[in-house]
């Protein structure tokens, strides 16, 4: 299987993997009540950073058809961004047990940036294969 695809799945896994965590609920009976300050915040950071690498390696593995450009890299980062928010309304909106908050879209676009800048740093400096 071309790396294209594969990182395209793993994109896409990885996205619908944030959906769900973002919106079901779970039993808080499985706490492990640990209490690491902001904790939801790492979290929330830590999904959109991955799916910002697997994103970006998406866009630098299929860049036969498509030139891998900071506009696009760009575009994809505003779409992550965008993504986050619509996730954080759809949170206040259509569900009783989770709340939109706006350090929650922070720490989303703030691992959104990180990991693209990553990713194009890491593709200037000729790390990731073709």
């Amino acid at each position: 299987m071309p790396k294209r695809n594969l990182f395209g799945i793993a994109f896409i896994t990885w996205m619908v993997f944030i959906t769900v965590l973002s919106l079901v609920s779970f039993d808080d009976d499985t706490s492990l009540d640990l209490e690491i300050p902001y904790f939801d915040k790492i979290v929330h950071f830590t999904f959109y950073f991955i799916a910002a690498v697997l994103g970006g390696l998406f866009l630098l593995s299929s860049k036969q058809k498509v030139k891998a450009n900071k506009q696009l890299f760009l575009k994809f980062l505003f779409g992550l961004i965008g993504y986050g928010i619509i996730i954080e309304v759809f949170q206040g909106s259509f569900t009783t047990y989770r709340s939109a908050e706006l350090l929650d879209i922070l720490a989303n676009s703030v691992g959104a940036i990180i990991g693209i800048l990553l990713i194009r740093v890491v593709y200037r400096k000729g790390a990731v294969a073709n």
